[in-house]
């Protein structure tokens, strides 16, 4: 057990003595006790809350509002991280116990009320539910060829079923403009998308012939200007010219809509030139929260939410270019030993799980020092340099990309040079002030060049524009 969980346990083994110390009216001993809990592990409000009510006892007032703000700090605080990765039943649970030390603070009663509306969707959500093999497809109810197009339509358009160059670039040009495309043809690239991303493995093997080259992005999320920005300086995708996306296409950025239709209609229009990965924000649970579903709803259709999600499962976990760069959104695993053999047998046409291969692909992170440690996202795990050395040898691979990580400069160096982080979203939700960057590979030694690249400017439009509103309220 590290040092930190050790902590952590002996806090817990210490409050019940304390509790014990205050049902039997011992309240200086109780807060001795609580006292030591609070130096082992201080980030816990129920320690805080608890010696607040010792004091009061004592009649020791102005400690008591003391504690009972840090409480109140630490429930907030906890309560508003469970909201970031989804969790509204625990995050009710915090806002319960704000509202209770300070019952009548307005912004506390407000939180706890969206808080409960955001709970009570989510349970009508799941009463409302088809077992997964009931499951009908939207995609499977959805015939694009039938919808009309208005005379009057005047934006981009598809001939036949072929999604073309010259449709694309249009597209392009008019989503720079701020205006939309039709719903018909929206659905037939989604739809054809799925149809492609289905048969592709959970592990994409990629090959980059001899003096060919090959570019890898990061997260991009919603940043549409600057993906263009990307195509601008290092050319369209092409089969001579071919790009991997690395997860993390939508959200928090407000133009996500035209960032993953653009990506998709490269895609339908030469598979060879655009490979795509699942990142941790291609889930039902993530748009909800962080501005997609909010902006299909406005831009699209409510059907499009529901295609979207179907497609994002279709979405591979993970590639490899040449047998030797293994490319994942977040990170690697909690057990080693595992090979690529595992990843591909990997069952991902579902919304990602809290835990095993799946989870870890999208969501770890590397630390700086040996072994695995917790996650401070909460999900997933820390890994440390041993921990992608072995990988790395018992797969008989030279490097590893991952994204999932915001960088100063774009990029971060690690793991004695054996794993890169590539983060192509630049002044990332415009406020953070970093650089963005991608990997341009040529082969056959696979050298990876980086490039950094400045924001550009875009409408505006603000980050998260169509974000959950309770979310919002801690931003």
């Amino acid at each position: 057990m590290d040092n930190e969980s050790s902590n952590v346990s002996q806090a817990e083994e210490i409050k019940v003595q304390a509790n014990e110390a205050f049902k039997a009216h011992k309240y200086g001993q109780a807060i001795d006790l609580y006292t030591q809990a609070i130096e082992l592990n201080s980030q816990n409000a129920v320690y805080w809350a608890n010696r607040a009510f010792a004091h009061t006892k004592l009649e020791e007032y102005g400690s008591a509002i003391q504690d009972a703000t840090k409480a109140i700090e630490g429930y907030y605080r906890r309560g508003a991280a469970y909201l970031a990765m989804g969790k509204f039943k625990e995050a009710l649970k915090d806002f319960q116990q704000v509202k209770k030390i300070c019952p009548n603070d307005p912004d506390a009663t407000k939180k706890l009320k969206e808080c409960e509306k955001a709970v009570m969707k989510l349970k009508f959500e799941e009463a409302i539910s088809v077992p997964e093999s009931e499951r009908r497809f939207v995609a499977d109810s959805i015939d694009y060829h039938s919808i009309e197009v208005e005379p009057q339509y005047s934006g981009a358009k598809i001939e036949g079923d072929v999604v073309t160059l010259d449709f694309v670039k249009k597209m392009m040009d008019d989503f720079k403009n701020q205006k939309c495309l039709h719903k018909r043809y929206a659905f037939q690239i989604v739809l054809q998308m799925r149809e492609m991303l289905r048969s592709q493995p959970s592990l994409v093997d990629i090959n980059v012939p001899d003096g060919s080259h090959f570019t890898v992005c990061g997260d991009v999320h919603g940043q549409f200007y600057d993906l263009i920005n990307i195509f601008e300086l290092n050319g369209l995708p092409s089969e001579e010219n071919p790009y991997l996306f690395n997860g993390d296409f939508v959200d928090r950025g407000s133009f996500s809509v035209e960032v993953i239709l653009t990506l998709f209609a490269l895609k339908c229009m030469c598979p060879s030139a655009i490979y795509l990965a699942r990142g941790n924000h291609e889930s039902r649970s993530m748009n909800k929260i962080y501005g997609f579903e909010g902006e299909v709803r406005s831009k699209l259709s409510e059907k499009f939410v529901e295609l979207f999600a179907e497609v994002f499962c279709c979405l591979p976990l993970a590639h490899v270019i040449n047998q030797k760069v293994f490319v994942v959104h977040g990170g690697l695993f909690s057990v080693d030993g595992v090979k690529l053999s595992d990843i591909k047998a990997v069952d991902r046409f579902c919304e990602p799980p809290e835990e095993g291969l799946m989870c870890e692909l999208l969501w770890s992170d590397p630390q700086p020092f040996p072994g695995r440690g917790p996650s401070k996202r909460g999900v997933g795990l820390s890994f440390g340099a041993d921990v992608t050395r072995k990988f790395l040898q018992d797969n008989n691979l030279d490097l590893i990309v991952r994204s999932h990580e915001v960088k100063d400069e774009g990029y971060e160096i690690e793991h004695d040079g054996k794993l890169i982080t590539i983060f192509s979203a630049p002044n990332y939700c415009d406020q953070m002030g970093n650089k963005g960057a991608y990997i341009r590979f040529e082969a056959p030694d696979l050298k990876p060049n980086i490039v950094t690249f400045s924001a550009v400017p875009h409408p505006d439009v603000k980050p998260m524009a169509y974000a959950n509103n309770f979310l919002r309220m801690f931003q």
